[in-house]
């Protein structure tokens, strides 16, 4: 059984009217309804109004892969829950970020770099699966289209892909990194860029199994209690 849990800051961006006509559970929910149909996944929520942003040690240290959204509040995550979640990641959780979770904490600390990128209103976006026989990729067609999504677009900011699995294409032009992988420690961590809150990504059937399959991809074998490291203090989680 893979214990996920679904982060979000479940904020006024993600709880105004404008949002909830696209989710009425909430973005949160529209994850949870998706994932919790699988009798391997066991589904839980947390946010950032919750006590300790809802991922206490007994949560975080009981999580094997954590699905993270966030857009307006990424500085309200404490540094220190930062820390536990990227030496988690390192003792081998998964983790999968969400749209405009490249400029949450986690994402940054775990890539090292400042992770920018371009953006503009929503367009209609081709996704090319250009890694076709990847686990993550499983049962998605070649290409893929969203009638509306928020335009990212390159230069991304990011360290090069262990592994580069799709691309989105903007009717503008633009073109985007949108499904990358990378190692980090024993973890594996899956960044996917669509999922705007004003837009219905989350409903999308493609979308929603490229989630559930990245959370397979993502689980740990095994999540080990720390991390020796010969130049710094051990790394536990």
């Amino acid at each position: 059984m893979i214990n996920v849990t679904i982060w979000n800051e479940d904020s006024i961006e993600t709880s105004a009217e404008s949002v909830l006509a696209v989710y009425p559970e909430g973005l949160n929910g529209a994850i949870r309804d998706f994932l919790k149909v699988n009798d391997d996944m066991n589904v839980r929520t947390a946010n950032l109004e919750e006590d300790e942003c809802g991922l206490p040690d007994e949560i975080l240290n009981s999580t094997d892969v954590l699905i993270w959204w966030g857009h307006g509040k990424h500085q309200r995550v404490p540094d220190e829950l930062v820390k536990k979640i990227h030496n988690r990641v390192l003792c081998g959780m998964g983790m999968i970020f969400l749209h405009s979770a490249h400029f949450s904490k986690p994402f940054i600390s775990l890539m090292g770099t400042t992770c920018s990128l371009k953006w503009r209103e929503g367009d209609r976006e081709r996704i090319w699966t250009i890694l076709p026989y990847h686990p993550i990729a499983k049962g998605i067609p070649e290409h893929f289209e969203l009638e509306s999504e928020e335009m990212y677009g390159e230069r991304f900011d990011i360290p090069a892909p262990d592994e580069q699995i799709f691309l989105g294409w903007f009717a503008g032009g633009e073109v985007f990194r949108s499904g990358n992988v990378w190692n980090r420690g024993l973890g594996k961590v899956f960044y996917f860029q669509p999922g705007h809150e004003t837009n219905g990504s989350f409903h999308n059937e493609y979308v929603q199994r490229i989630i559930t399959n990245g959370v397979r991809y993502v689980a740990p074998v095994e999540i080990v209690e720390k991390i020796e490291c010969p130049h710094f203090e051990s790394l536990e989680k």
